[in-house]
C-alpha cells in the first residue's frame, strides 16, 4: 500500500509577492516621509498647544520614588508635600509612564533628583514632561480615568 500523496508546489505564487512588495514599500515610504516633514503628523499637541497659543493653567513639579514596598510616593518638588501614594500593584498607568520617562533619563545619565513637570492646560488638556530630557507624555489621550489621577495631583483638586 502506497502512503503517497500528490505534493503541491511550496511556492508563493509572484502576484502575491510582488503586492507584498509594494505594501511594505508603500508604508516605508509613508513612515520616511512623515518623519523628514514631508507629511504632516496628524496631531502634535505641542505645535498646536504653540499655534494656538495655549498658556498653562495649572503646573507643579513632582517627583516620583519608590518605596521599599513596592509602593511610589509622589510629592511636590518645591514644598516637598506628599501629594499621594500609589500603593503596590496599583497605578498601572502612573507607572507606566514613569517608568517610559525613567528609561529616557537612564539612556541620558540622569539620575531621578530633577522633577518633572506636570501641566493641565487652558484648553483643559493634560501632558506631563521630563525638563531633562525633553520627553513628554500627553495625558489626556488615555481617557478620564486616567487623567484624572494625574489631574488629582494638581494642587487644589482635593489630592
Amino acid at each position: 500500500m502506497s502512503h503517497s500523496h500528490p505534493h503541491h508546489d511550496p511556492t508563493v505564487p509572484p502576484r502575491a509577492l510582488i503586492g507584498a512588495g509594494v505594501l511594505i514599500a508603500t508604508a516605508l515610504a509613508l513612515t520616511g516621509a512623515t518623519s523628514f516633514g514631508l507629511i504632516p503628523r496628524a496631531a502634535d499637541p505641542v505645535a498646536e498647544r504653540t499655534r494656538d497659543q495655549v498658556a498653562p493653567a495649572q503646573q507643579r513639579d513632582l517627583r516620583f520614588a519608590d518605596r521599599a514596598d513596592g509602593a511610589v510616593i509622589v510629592s511636590d518638588a518645591v514644598t516637598g508635600e506628599q501629594i499621594t501614594v500609589i500603593p503596590s500593584g496599583q497605578g498601572g498607568f502612573v507607572r507606566a509612564q514613569m517608568r517610559r520617562l525613567a528609561k529616557a533619563r537612564m539612556a541620558a545619565g540622569i539620575g531621578s533628583e530633577p522633577p518633572f513637570r506636570l501641566t493641565r492646560w487652558a484648553n483643559g488638556a493634560l501632558s506631563l514632561v521630563d525638563p531633562q530630557t525633553g520627553k513628554d507624555a500627553e495625558l489626556h489621550g488615555f481617557g478620564p480615568d486616567h487623567s484624572r489621577t494625574f489631574a488629582n495631583m494638581l494642587p487644589g483638586t482635593g489630592a
